[in-house]
């Protein structure tokens, strides 16, 4: 089989050690950053099979079946990639250090929040521009279309989606089935980046990417909603009960069938109202909000999110250190 089951004391233990050293490093060490880094070499190849093998010549129904067949090249290669590192990794003395470093490099704790922590503070001093600027790293939508509370709030939801396919996901697919896993989940979720949006291009070539994404997220982005809910408690004014109650009724409002329970989630903790209308390029999205507070976010409010994630992180390093410990 390609995917091995990995739930055992050495992969949980390993997962603790990457959780915590991806959160406690900082955005750019060695030997955890690698100069072709897994991710960039999955955009290559999958940029590679989009100029071959999508033809705006083709009908929808072919179209259709192609884009299916890039999307298993990938995470075919992918997780037979990780399958060889993982039967490296475990030939060499000290090879679980190559495992950790693999698990750390794709693992996004740390980076997401320097990422949002920069888009907050040039907010903060009323720096409108720097904070546009920073946002559009994370954000696809036109910066130059967002005022201070557009901007913050696409921080702060930026932050909550991305805890699920950035963290909680890779985490978990790492947990259950080892680097093959991971290495599949984040080649998938690349492939959703990348093809998985509306564009007349991939509008059918891209599908079988996005309903894949769908699929492997729908576990992590309700795990993330508890979790965000849960860390609500370490974030004054928040509301853990109001988290749940609003993911539970305002998560399917959203267009996403994964991203409306952490976003939900948030917005009820926090008392914020998030999505709603909102413009891609020359395309406005007329979304319904989720939550009952004021969509006029400001600074403070993205320091609050980072809080509720950071808190969102600590409860779930120790959700896996106990089950580790448990398998002793």
């Amino acid at each position: 089989m390609i995917f091995e089951c990995a739930s055992h004391p050495d992969a949980l233990a390993v997962l603790v050690a990457a959780l915590f050293l991806d959160g406690a490093l900082p955005e750019r060490r060695w030997p955890f950053s690698w100069p072709g880094h897994p991710v960039r070499l999955f955009g290559a190849v999958i940029a590679h099979l989009d100029r071959m093998l999508n033809w705006p010549t083709r009908g929808p129904a072919q179209n259709l079946v192609w884009g299916a067949v890039a999307a298993f090249i990938v995470v075919a290669g992918a997780a037979l990639s990780g399958l060889a590192l993982h039967v490296l990794a475990n030939s060499v003395p000290f090879g679980w250090v190559v495992e950790l470093a693999a698990v750390v490099a794709l693992l996004a704790q740390r980076s997401l929040f320097a990422h949002v922590r920069r888009v907050e503070r040039p907010l903060a001093r009323g720096d409108l521009e720097g904070a546009r600027h920073t946002v559009s790293h994370i954000v696809g939508r036109d910066p130059r279309s967002l005022d201070r509370h557009g901007v913050a709030r696409a921080a702060v939801e930026s932050l909550v989606e991305n805890f699920s396919d950035g963290v909680i996901a890779p985490a978990l697919f790492y947990a259950v089935f080892g680097l093959p896993g991971l290495f599949a989940y984040k080649a998938a979720n690349t492939l959703d980046s990348m093809l998985g949006h509306r564009s007349p291009r991939h509008l059918y070539f891209g599908r079988a990417s996005a309903r894949l994404d769908d699929v492997l997220n729908f576990v992590p982005a309700r795990l993330s909603a508890i979790l965000l809910a849960a860390a609500a408690v370490f974030v004054p004014g928040a509301r853990p009960s109001r988290a749940l109650a609003v993911a539970w009724r305002d998560a399917g409002k959203h267009r996403s069938v994964n991203a409306g329970w952490p976003e939900a989630a948030a917005a009820g903790a926090l008392g914020l109202a998030l999505a709603g209308p909102r413009r891609y390029g020359t395309q406005t999205i007329d979304d319904p909000w989720l939550g009952d507070g004021a969509p006029n976010l400001e600074a403070r409010d993205v320091a609050r999110a980072l809080r509720l994630y950071v808190g969102a992180c600590a409860l779930f390093v120790l959700a896996v250190a106990l089950a580790w410990l448990g398998f002793d």
